[in-house]
C-alpha cells in the first residue's frame, strides 16, 4: 500500500455523469480521488491503497460483485474498508430487495439516496475518512508492537548466547587449569608410572575439552530448518551447559528416559534446546539451597488419536511459582527473580510453542512443606497450542 495513497476515494459510476461530478466536487475540497473504469480497477485502487470508495446502484450488475467481495475479503485484519452507496430512492420492489442482498456482505456501507446534496456527501465522505485514519492507527500500533516482538526475541537469543558463551568458558577453564597443574608437577622427577598417570590425567581432561567444543560447534552449526532430533541429545547439551551451577547448589538431577530411538522428534534442534535450557534454568534458580531435578523423557498418547508424542517433564523442588504470577508467567517482563531475572525466557518459550504447534503444561506448589515446579512439553506431530497453569492445593 502506498502511503499517498492512504486516503483517496475511489469513484466508480458506471452510468450517467455522478463519477464526474462527484471528482470534481472532491478535487474542488483538495481531497484525492481517482475515477474507475470498470470494477476490475476499483479492485486495483483498493488494494493498491485507498480510504473509500464510493459507488452508484448501477455497478451492480452481472458479475461485478464478486471481484469486489474478492478484494474486500483479503483486507488485512485491521482494515474495515468503507463503501458510500449511492442508492434509488422510492419503495420496496423487488429489484431493491436484490440489490440490497447483493450488496449486505460490503460490511462498511453507507447508503444515500439520491438526488444527493453535497454537503451530505462531504459530510459522510468525512466520517468514513476518519474511521479509516483509525484503522491505519491500528495498522501502525500492530507494526510496532511486531517490531518490538522481534527485538525483544533478538534480545532474548543474545542474553542466551552470552550466558551460554560464560558457561562454556567455565567449562573449558576447569579442564586447562587441571592440565596446567599436571604439566608443571611433570617438570619434577617422577617415577615412569606417576609419568603415565599424569599423562592419563591430561589425555581425559583434553577429552573434556574437546566434547565441550563439539558441543559448541554443534549448537551454532545447526539446521534452522526443524529435522528428526533426538531429544536425549538435546537434554545431555543443556544438562552440561548447567553441570556447574548444578554441583554448585548441590542439585541431585534424576533422569528417567525411554530409549532414545523412541525419543525422536522433528524440531530445529536449537529451539529445543533454547526451550530446555530456560525451563532447566528457571529450576536451578528456584534451588539455590539445594534440590532434585527430576528430567523424564516419556511416551504421550492423546485420547482419541492413535500416534504417539514424546512428553518431556522437568520437575523441580524449588520455592514453586506465586499464585498471583501463575496466570501471567507466558508474559514478557513477568519474572520471579527481582533484577537478576530479564522476564523473557517463558514469554520466548511459549513463541516457540506457538511457532511450533507444541503443548505446555505448568502446575506448581508453594507449601512450606512440599514445594516445586513441574513443566511438561508435548511435542506432537501435529496439534494445536495450549498453554495451561496450574496451582497446586
Amino acid at each position: 500500500m502506498k502511503a499517498g495513497n492512504d486516503l483517496r476515494t475511489v469513484i466508480y459510476t458506471p452510468t450517467g455523469k455522478d463519477g464526474r461530478l462527484i471528482a470534481g466536487l472532491l478535487e474542488r475540497q483538495d481531497m484525492g480521488c481517482r475515477v474507475a473504469g470498470c470494477v476490475d480497477e476499483v479492485c486495483d485502487f483498493i488494494r493498491e491503497g485507498a480510504g473509500a470508495a464510493i459507488f452508484s446502484e448501477e455497478a451492480f450488475v452481472g458479475n461485478s460483485i464478486p471481484p469486489l467481495l474478492d478484494a474486500l475479503g483479503n483486507q488485512p485484519s485491521w482494515s474495515d474498508f468503507p463503501v458510500i452507496l449511492l442508492t434509488v430512492g422510492g419503495r420496496v420492489t423487488v429489484e431493491s430487495e436484490r440489490l440490497r442482498r447483493i450488496r449486505r456482505p460490503l460490511g462498511n456501507l453507507f447508503l444515500l439516496e439520491r438526488p444527493i446534496r453535497p454537503e451530505t456527501l462531504l459530510s459522510t465522505l468525512e466520517i468514513a475518512l476518519r474511521g479509516r485514519q483509525r484503522q491505519y492507527q491500528i495498522r501502525d500500533q500492530i507494526r510496532q508492537y511486531s517490531l518490538a516482538q522481534e527485538a525483544l526475541l533478538r534480545s532474548e537469543k543474545l542474553a542466551v548466547t552470552g550466558r551460554l558463551a560464560a558457561s562454556i568458558a567455565h567449562e573449558i577453564n576447569n579442564p586447562l587449569e587441571a592440565i596446567t597443574n599436571l604439566l608443571y608437577l611433570m617438570h619434577g622427577e617422577l617415577t615412569p608410572g606417576q609419568m603415565k598417570a599424569f599423562l592419563a590425567d591430561a589425555e581425559h581432561e583434553l577429552a573434556r575439552v574437546t566434547e565441550i567444543t563439539k558441543q559448541t560447534l554443534r549448537f551454532y552449526r545447526e539446521p534452522s530448518q526443524p529435522v528428526a532430533t533426538e531429544v536425549h541429545a538435546v537434554l545431555d547439551s543443556v544438562l552440561k551447559l548447567f553441570a556447574t551451577r548444578i554441583t554448585a547448589a548441590g542439585i541431585v538431577v534424576q533422569r528417567d528416559e525411554i530409549p532414545s530411538e523412541n525419543a525422536r522428534v522433528l524440531s530445529t534442534p536449537g529451539e529445543l534446546r533454547q526451550v530446555l535450557a530456560n525451563l532447566v534454568g528457571n529450576a536451578v534458580d528456584a534451588m539455590r539451597r539445594g534440590g532434585r531435578l527430576r528430567v523424564r523423557i516419556s511416551e504421550h498418547r492423546q485420547l482419541g488419536r492413535s500416534s504417539r508424542n514424546v512428553r518431556i517433564t522437568i520437575a523441580d523442588t524449588g520455592i514453586g511459582i506465586p499464585r498471583d504470577v501463575l496466570p501471567t508467567i507466558f508474559e514478557p517482563f513477568v519474572t520471579t527473580k527481582g533484577e537478576t531475572g530479564t522476564g523473557l525466557g517463558l514469554w520466548v518459550t511459549s513463541e516457540i510453542m506457538k511457532k511450533n504447534g507444541w503443548r505446555i503444561r505448568v502446575r506448581t506448589r508453594r507449601d512450606p512443606r512440599r514445594s516445586g515446579t513441574v513443566f511438561s512439553i508435548v511435542i506432537p506431530k501435529q496439534g494445536l497450542v495450549e498453554m495451561v497453569t496450574e496451582q497446586v492445593a
